[in-house]
C-alpha cells in the first residue's frame, strides 16, 4: 500500500479538479466572489482534505471511511456548483463536462474507498 496520501490516483484527481475550479472561478464576477465563488472552491479544496485526514488515521477503518464519506459528500456539493456556474453562464459546457465526469469518477473512487476500508489499512 501506498505511504503517501499524495500517492492515491483519487487525491491527485481531486487536486487536479480543484486547480481547474480555481482556475475558471477566477473568471467568475465580482460578486460573486462570497457566494459561488467562494463555497466552489471551498468544497472542492474539503474533498482533497478529506482524503489525506482519513488516510492519515486509516488504522482505525471506521474513521477512515467516515472521512472517506465526507469527502463523496463534498465532491458532490461541488458538482452541484458546477451545475450553478454553468446556468449562470460563468463557464463553457466543455469544462462544465469535464469536471463533471472528474467528479464521477472521483465519487466511484471515494465510495469505494469507504466500502473497502480494509484495503487501506497498514500492514503490521
Amino acid at each position: 500500500m501506498t505511504g503517501s496520501f499524495r500517492e492515491l490516483k483519487v487525491y491527485q484527481l481531486s487536486f487536479q479538479a480543484a486547480r481547474e475550479i480555481r482556475l475558471i472561478s477566477m473568471k467568475f464576477p465580482k460578486e460573486e466572489t462570497y457566494s459561488l465563488t467562494d463555497q466552489i472552491r471551498r468544497s472542492s479544496h474539503s474533498v482533497c482534505v478529506n482524503i489525506g485526514e482519513g488516510y492519515r488515521k486509516r488504522v482505525y477503518p471506521k474513521h477512515f471511511s467516515s472521512k472517506m464519506t465526507d469527502a463523496d459528500g463534498e465532491a458532490t456539493e461541488t458538482s452541484i456548483w458546477l451545475d450553478f456556474a454553468l446556468d449562470c453562464e460563468y463557464m463553457d459546457q466543455q469544462s462544465y463536462n469535464a469536471l463533471q465526469e472528474k467528479y464521477n469518477e472521483i465519487g466511484r473512487m471515494l465510495n469505494a474507498m469507504a466500502q473497502h476500508p480494509e484495503k487501506f489499512t497498514p500492514k503490521k
